[in-house]
């Protein structure tokens, strides 16, 4: 009976719920718009930027390699944010993130030569990996159960919305004042806005608490595995959540291919930056706002069909724009895309919590995200790679049009919807 009190007590001071959260739920919201901004700008237009440094434009793992240091650093501290998260708060690993992007924009301005830029893309990953998790491991502490694919699609939404619009205004600012001048305003500028904002943010961990005790009474630490141990779990002997986790890594090699592999192909074809900047906010804009319905579907009608839908359209529309020559086909392929990215990505994350108990909810979505944002590093290596020795960016295209249809095959056979906990 005690227990029960103390259950109902924690749960009254702390609510779950996106509409009784609704002042922190949206502070979080703007945390990931800014976190949105900052990876834009990083998108948008370090490409232009080789040029500065005499960067062959075939010269494809050369250009990958800024795209590889920012996956392995941004997946492993993923993992670090998770373990951390759980141990001391949300909000002090959100502050760290921030702390660790002010470098950015200064390293690229100042840049000498091509290895100082993929310095600054090392912090970009430190700040990725502990800002965006933190943020959607929040918005999930605060939401209710039902709720997670709803709260993971918001805060991807708010997050690729930023990355679609300030990809296109970064684009904008580059052409009138120079790209490194652009890179240099737009990051301090925002760092400093989300800095500001960052004090009214409260640490969700008590929410966790609050939430662990609902269902398990006082006992609050418990037996809660470690980090090792979860990592291990999920990543190999889980048959879905090695599944999952294995759809991280493909879907963020198609992510590579979009930020290294198509502004090459565009330009190849004719393309100028701002067309190009066009193009790839089209598709991020799109999986943005999509998100705000597919990851609310998959509260009603599960994860497994969504993900698994978005895996084979993300395919289609690689495979569109292979066979493009112009806007005809490349439009509408970004659309398709985007929207396939909508389905599978928040769904994925979503998945994931589904299967963790509140206490090793950091724990379990730092481990999806480790190997999710890994697969940035493995795609600068395998798309850079075929690049180089076909000369071509097209081989590429195809290669990853197959890694995507392969890995939604893999979930569709691998995955149940049951929402099963992994103790």
């Amino acid at each position: 009976m005690r227990a029960e009190a103390s259950g109902a007590g924690a749960m009254a001071a702390h609510p779950r719920g996106i509409a009784a959260n609704r002042s922190q739920f949206s502070l979080q919201m703007l945390q990931v718009f800014f976190v949105g901004l900052i990876i834009a700008m990083d998108r948008a237009v370090l490409p232009a930027v080789a040029r500065d440094f005499g960067v062959a434009r075939g010269a494809f793992l050369f250009l990958a390699s800024f795209v590889l240091s920012f996956g392995l650093v941004k997946g492993a501290l993923n993992l670090l944010a998770g373990g951390l998260a759980d141990r001391f708060g949300r909000k002090p690993v959100l502050l760290a993130g921030w702390l660790a992007a002010i470098p950015i924009p200064l390293l690229i301005y100042v840049a000498p030569n091509w290895w100082w830029i993929v310095a600054a893309n090392v912090f970009l990953g430190v700040s990725q990996g502990f800002t965006w998790t933190m943020t959607v491991t929040s918005q999930i502490d605060l939401a209710s159960s039902h709720q997670r694919g709803l709260a993971v699609g918001i805060n991807e939404a708010t997050g690729y919305v930023a990355v679609g619009f300030a990809g296109l205004g970064a684009a904008f600012l580059a052409e009138h004042i120079g790209a490194r001048p652009a890179l240099l305003l737009f990051g301090l500028a925002t760092i400093g806005a989300a800095l500001a904002t960052l004090v009214r943010v409260r640490d969700t961990l008590a929410w966790v608490h609050a939430e662990h005790a609902e269902m398990h009474g006082a006992r609050l630490a418990g037996d809660a595995p470690s980090l090792g141990a979860t990592f291990l779990r999920l990543s190999f002997r889980d048959r879905a959540g090695s599944a999952l986790c294995q759809g991280g890594v493909v879907n963020k090699i198609a992510d590579t291919l979009v930020w290294v592999m198509f502004p090459l192909y565009f330009k190849a074809h004719g393309a100028g930056l701002l067309e190009i900047g066009w193009l790839t906010g089209v598709y991020a804009v799109i999986w943005g706002l999509s998100q705000l319905w597919t990851g609310h579907l998959a509260d009603r009608i599960g994860r497994k069909r969504p993900v698994v839908a978005g895996f084979f359209l993300l395919a289609g529309g690689i495979v569109l724009t292979a066979l493009g020559q112009g806007e005809g086909l490349w439009l509408p392929a970004a659309a398709i895309m985007g929207v396939g990215m909508a389905l599978l990505y928040s769904n994925l994350i979503a998945a994931m919590s589904d299967r963790a108990p509140p206490l090793i909810r950091g724990k379990a979505l730092g481990t999806y995200r480790y190997w999710r944002d890994t697969g940035y590093a493995i795609g600068a290596l395998l798309l850079g790679s075929i690049a180089q020795l076909a000369h071509a960016a097209l081989p590429a295209f195809w290669i990853t049009a197959a890694l995507v249809g392969a890995s939604g095959l893999w979930i569709a056979l691998a995955v149940e919807d049951s929402g099963r906990m992994v103790s």
